[in-house]
C-alpha cells in the first residue's frame, strides 16, 4: 500500500476519468490510502463528473491555473501538504512552468520576468519547438503502449530502456550554463505509483522553486529550465528573471 494526501488529477476528460478510475479500484481494493483524489476541470459535467465516489474522490469546478495557485499555497503553509501529488494529462500545458512564472512575478516584482523559447535543442529522436515557447521531447520514435509504465525493459521494442530523460535534460541543462547564468533544472518526474497511474509530488515545486532562488536574485539574474516529464517524454519550458533595473 501507497500512503499519500491529497492526489490531484489535472482534467476530467478521457485521461482523467481513466486514472480516477484506477485510483478508486485502488483504494477500494486496500493499495491506496490517500486523503481524497481530486478531479480538476471547469466543466461541472465533465466526463469525470459521473465517476466521483463519495468518500474517496471529488470534483473541482476550476480553471487549472487557478487551482495550482489556491491548492499549492495551502500546501506550502501546512507541511504535511507536502505529501501531496499531481496525477497530470497527456494534453494538458505546461501548468508547472506556468505556476513557477508567476510565482517568481510575485517574489521579485521589481524585476522582468518571463517564460522564453527553448531555442536550443536537446537532441532526442523526438525533438520539436512549439508555437507556446515549450519543446517537446521524446525518446521513442515509435508509437508506445497506451498506458504504459515505462518499465525498465521497454515493451515497445522488447530491449532494455538505456535512456532516462531526467539525465538527459540534466546534462543539457549544464551546457546551457556555460552561455549563460542557468539554474539546476526544476523537474516534475511523473513516475507509476499504482495501478498504471503516474504522479510526481508537490514538493517538487518549491524544491525547484527555492533552490533557483539564489540565482534568480543575484545581480545577473538566470534561467530556470522546467521539465514536465516521464523516463521517455518530456515538455520543456525556461522561466528567464532579468538583472535588477540599472545593472
Amino acid at each position: 500500500m501507497i500512503s499519500l494526501g491529497d492526489i490531484a488529477v489535472m482534467g476530467g476528460g478521457c485521461y482523467g476519468t481513466f486514472y480516477l478510475g484506477q485510483l478508486t479500484a485502488a483504494s477500494r481494493k486496500g493499495a491506496l490510502r490517500c486523503r481524497q483524489v481530486l478531479v480538476v476541470d471547469r466543466d461541472p459535467n465533465c466526463q469525470a463528473a459521473t465517476h466521483i465516489s463519495p468518500g474517496i474522490s471529488s470534483l473541482v469546478t476550476s480553471d487549472w491555473n487557478a487551482f495550482l495557485d489556491r491548492w499549492l499555497n495551502a500546501a506550502e503553509r501546512d507541511r504535511d501538504g507536502l505529501s501531496d501529488t499531481i496525477v497530470p494529462t497527456p494534453m494538458m500545458p505546461h501548468l508547472m512552468a506556468q505556476w513557477l512564472e508567476r510565482r517568481a512575478r510575485a517574489r521579485w516584482p521589481d524585476r522582468a520576468v518571463s517564460l522564453v523559447p527553448v531555442d536550443t535543442r536537446l537532441g532526442t529522436p523526438y525533438d520539436r519547438l512549439h508555437t507556446d515557447g515549450v519543446r517537446y521531447v521524446s525518446f521513442a520514435d515509435w508509437i508506445c503502449p497506451v498506458h504504459c509504465v515505462e518499465p525498465l525493459l521497454c515493451p515497445a521494442i522488447k530491449a532494455p530502456r538505456s535512456w532516462e530523460m531526467g539525465d538527459a535534460i540534466t546534462e543539457w541543462t549544464t551546457a546551457l550554463g556555460r552561455d549563460r547564468p542557468t539554474a539546476a533544472p526544476a523537474l516534475f518526474t511523473c513516475r507509476h505509483a499504482v495501478y498504471g497511474v503516474g504522479m510526481f509530488p508537490v514538493r517538487t515545486a518549491f524544491d525547484g522553486f527555492d533552490a533557483f532562488a539564489p540565482l534568480a536574485q543575484s545581480a545577473t539574474g538566470g534561467d530556470l529550465v522546467i521539465g514536465s516529464i516521464s523516463a521517455c517524454h518530456g515538455a520543456v519550458a525556461m522561466v528567464r528573471v532579468s538583472p535588477p533595473p540599472g545593472v
